[in-house]
């Protein structure tokens, strides 16, 4: 059993040592490049497997060999090594955006918030208002029943105010001005009117100065401090005192709100600081015309 074997194993050798001389020289040349690849390869990976992050990259050129455009700082799937997707132009547009979105979802929650004044439905008669006497600018007394007959806007503040009364009454002659454009039949019949809150300081003279920088249309009164206390009590009106200096000067801070009322002085609407021209209009608008219509009815009936 021995011989067979030996003998096939020197068949072998001699049938290699037959190979021709430069068949021969060929192999061995490229059994060596492969030896001093393997050992290049080995010593490559050893010295490239110490750092994580080149494992995926090492892995890739072991299997395809140098690849034009692939390297560390190319490949996508080198874990990290390199250019990541995040830069500053993209954070910046992403604060961009983020911004972009706060500020629309404000509008949007304010435009609802309005929406949501305007469907309030109400029953009963609020506790606000009561009948109240003050003077007007003449020096006449008049009271809630002068008006009757008309829609009052009834509006509380002071002479002194340095901007917010100024800019509610603005408010409200830009509403009588359109009114009268669009709707005249209905601001003939609506009366805007300040209430001084700041009987001390709003004389009548001071009050006759002041009407001048207004819509004409105002009727301003005021009053003894009882008075127009009992009545600012009466519409709930916010009044106190503030920034008061050592010769005496103040301001005062007061409930910002028009008070709209029907032909019989009885409130049926209030408006806030934050409605616009346009909102109060259509309100005033949209309770003349239905006043308007229930009246006929009522005629016929």
């Amino acid at each position: 059993m021995i011989l067979p074997r030996i003998g096939i194993a020197c068949s072998a050798r001699s049938a290699f040592s037959k190979t021709p001389p430069n068949l021969a020289s060929l192999l061995n040349t490229t059994s060596k490049k492969h030896n001093l690849v393997a050992q290049h390869r080995s010593f490559f990976c050893q010295r490239q497997l110490q750092n994580p992050n080149q494992k995926r990259y090492v892995g890739k050129r072991l299997l395809h060999g140098n690849q034009p455009g692939v390297g560390p700082k190319e490949d996508p799937n080198s874990g990290g090594v390199g250019r990541g997707p995040v830069s500053w132009v993209n954070l910046g547009l992403i604060g961009v955006a983020s911004a972009a979105a706060v500020a629309y979802y404000r509008i949007q929650r304010e435009r609802r918030i309005e929406e949501a004044m305007g469907k309030i439905v109400t029953t009963g008669k609020p506790a606000i208002g009561a009948p109240w006497t003050l003077v007007d600018l003449k020096g006449n007394l008049v009271s809630e029943q002068t008006f009757a007959g008309k829609f009052t806007l009834l509006y509380f503040g002071f002479a002194r105010c340095p901007d917010i009364c100024p800019s509610e009454m603005q408010k409200v002659a830009q509403v009588m001005d359109t009114m009268k454009e669009k709707f005249p039949e209905v601001a003939a019949n609506v009366q805007p009117i300040f209430v001084s809150i700041d009987p001390g300081r709003d004389s009548i003279d001071a009050l006759r100065s002041y009407e001048k920088d207004f819509h004409p249309s105002y009727a301003f009164l005021t009053g003894t401090p009882q008075m127009v206390a009992s009545m600012a009590k009466s519409y709930r009106v916010y009044v106190s005192r503030a920034d008061e200096t050592e010769d005496g000067d103040y301001l005062v801070d007061h409930s910002i709100v028009l008070y709209f009322h029907d032909d019989k002085g009885e409130m049926v609407d209030v408006f806030t600081q934050s409605m616009k021209p346009t909102d109060i209009l259509d309100r005033i608008v949209g309770f003349a015309q239905s006043f308007e219509k229930k009246k006929k009815l009522d005629a016929q009936n």
